[in-house]
Formats: C-alpha cells, sequence, structure tokens
C-alpha cells in the first residue's frame, strides 16, 4: 500500500524551513511542502496539491456563498498587526488613522484580509468606508495589472487605481495621501525612502490593541480538500500538529542564532515579555473571537452578505471533529 502524500502550496514562511529541509517528518504520511510566491488560485480545484494557505477572507466569503471546495482550519499561517501596513510619505502631516477622513487611501485589494482588518483599525477611529476615497492597484511597477475590486468598486468612492498606476508612485506624487500595504516595499526602510508608518509610534498602537481585543489578526489559514479530511480523518489535526512543531523548532533557532541581524534578540525578547504565550495558538476555541471579529467586519464592510458565526466558518473544527 502507498504511503499518503499530501503536497501543501504555502508562501515562503521562515517556520516551514525545518518541514522543507526534511528536519521533521510527519508519522503516517510524507508532507511536501512547495513554497510559492503568490496563493494559489482556485485551490479547492488544482490536481497539484491536497492544501495550502488561502485567504482568511476570500474562503469566509467563499463560505457565505456556500461554498464547500475546501476545508478550513483554524490554524493561521499568517498573523500579523495591522497598524504598521498604513503608510505615508516621510513628509506627510498624518500621523493617526483619525486623519484619513476624507482622504485618498490606496489598498492592493479590495477584498484581502489583512486590508480588511486595517479597514478595522479606521473603523475603531471612527473612519467607516464612505468617510475616505479608496484606490485599488498594484503596489509597484514590478506587480501585475489584475482586477483588485472583485466586484466591490463603487463610481466615486471605491475604484481602481488611476490608469493602473502603482499606489507607490501615486502617494509620492501627492495623489493618495496613504496606502495599506501588507508587505513593506523595496527600500522602504532605507533613510532616504521618503516613506514612514502612518503611526510614528506605530509599535505602541499596535500593543495597544492587543490589549484590547486579545488577539494577533488572523490573516491566512490552512485549509484542505474535504475528501482527502474524510478519508483520513486524522490528517488535519496531525497535519496541524506538525506544522506547529516546525513553527517552534524554527523559533527555538532564531534565538540561539539571532545574529542574522543586530536587534533580532530584541524584538524576540518583547514578543516573550510583551505577548502571552498563546498568541500564535491554533485551534478553534482560543481564536473564537478573533475569528467572530473578523466575520463582523467582513459583513459590515460588505464582503458578505451574511453575518457568519466562527461555527459557520469552521463546522468540523467547532465540533471537535478536527
Amino acid at each position: 500500500m502507498s504511503r499518503l502524500t499530501v503536497r501543501l502550496a504555502v508562501r515562503d514562511w521562515d517556520y516551514f524551513t525545518p518541514l522543507a529541509l526534511g528536519d521533521l517528518q510527519p508519522e503516517g504520511f510524507e508532507l511536501v511542502i512547495d513554497r510559492v510566491g503568490t496563493l494559489v488560485d482556485h485551490l479547492a480545484n488544482s490536481p497539484d496539491y491536497e492544501g495550502g494557505e488561502v485567504s482568511f477572507s476570500r474562503y469566509a466569503q467563499g463560505r457565505a456563498r456556500g461554498e464547500t471546495g475546501l476545508l478550513g482550519l483554524p490554524h493561521f499561517l499568517m498573523r500579523g498587526f495591522r497598524q504598521r501596513c498604513i503608510i505615508t510619505t516621510a513628509d506627510s502631516p498624518l500621523t493617526t488613522p483619525a486623519q484619513l477622513k476624507g482622504k485618498r487611501i490606496g489598498v492592493t485589494g479590495w477584498q484581502d484580509s489583512g486590508n480588511t482588518w486595517t479597514r478595522a483599525v479606521l473603523r475603531e477611529a471612527g473612519i467607516e468606508i464612505d468617510d475616505a476615497y479608496w484606490f485599488a492597484g498594484r503596489l509597484t511597477e514590478s506587480h501585475p495589472v489584475v482586477d483588485r475590486l472583485a466586484g466591490f468598486g463603487r463610481p466615486g468612492r471605491i475604484e481602481a487605481a488611476p490608469g493602473e498606476r502603482p499606489l507607490l508612485d501615486l502617494l509620492r506624487a501627492g495623489e493618495l495621501d496613504a496606502l495599506f500595504t501588507p508587505f513593506m516595499p523595496e527600500g522602504f526602510f532605507q533613510p532616504d525612502s521618503g516613506l514612514r508608518q502612518l503611526q510614528v509610534d506605530f509599535q505602541q498602537a499596535e500593543r495597544d490593541y492587543f490589549h484590547r481585543v486579545g488577539y494577533v489578526p488572523g490573516i491566512h489559514i490552512l485549509a484542505l480538500k474535504p475528501a482527502l479530511a474524510e478519508a483520513h480523518p486524522w490528517l488535519p489535526l496531525a497535519l496541524s500538529e506538525i506544522i506547529d512543531r516546525s513553527w517552534r523548532l524554527w523559533m527555538q533557532k532564531r534565538e540561539k542564532y539571532a545574529d542574522t541581524t543586530p536587534w533580532l534578540l530584541d524584538d524576540l525578547r518583547r514578543t516573550a515579555q510583551e505577548l502571552p504565550a498563546s498568541w500564535n495558538q491554533n485551534g478553534f476555541e482560543v481564536n473564537k473571537k478573533m475569528i467572530a471579529d473578523f466575520a463582523d467586519e467582513l459583513y459590515l464592510q460588505g464582503l458578505t452578505k451574511t453575518r457568519l458565526t466562527p461555527e459557520a466558518l469552521f463546522p468540523a473544527a467547532s465540533k471537535g471533529d478536527i
């Protein structure tokens, strides 16, 4: 009998390194890690993979439409605070989300999970979608020209970037006041980049946010094809556990080999001292509040027509089946 092989398509997160190099081996199946530059479109129908990393937002939207092509697991492969993801020019007078009322804001994708969470940051500051002007487009010239509105555009309020020009070009030209980006553009950290985070002390803003809500927002989740999970009911949990083991092993290595950058140790220290040890814990119950808050945002922002419950998003996990 052939050994079960599970091929996962995931972003190039460093904590997959022990699995990718074979330092860890799961029991009962072979795991093949395929690190991809962008998330795989239509993963449910891909003949190349049994599962992988998917957008939390797009998965939830699919669930709201009644789609069942993927079994989502409450295992968050990507988490991150969004306060740091609002950037502007170095000489901008803007320093708080509340100051973005009536401003022109660029987004790299309207329905993206990260941008959904970032709009929630603005909502908390009293800025609703109709309180700003939005332009969706590619971040830089090197990014492809694709549809980034996904049917959510509204003339005069939510539009494509003018002439499909890169958002960074528009920002530097003064045609945008700020933009949302999940990843900092190349050269952002250089002293002459002319760019900065909107909030000068965004780290303190993120600490304050965590103390209010109690979680680091989940951006991408792990998903499998349902037929595979039905044939091997033990697999979803086993897969989640081996990825967690890889993450823990990589974190141990980061602490030991922290001299890759001069102040990595300080970042590790602050994370350990300022966040609870459970900040990156996966599973349904421990993440239920965050899942519910995200579902609320999807509904309030018009990305879903129904207000999903955590149980509707992760039915198997909520019943303890995985």
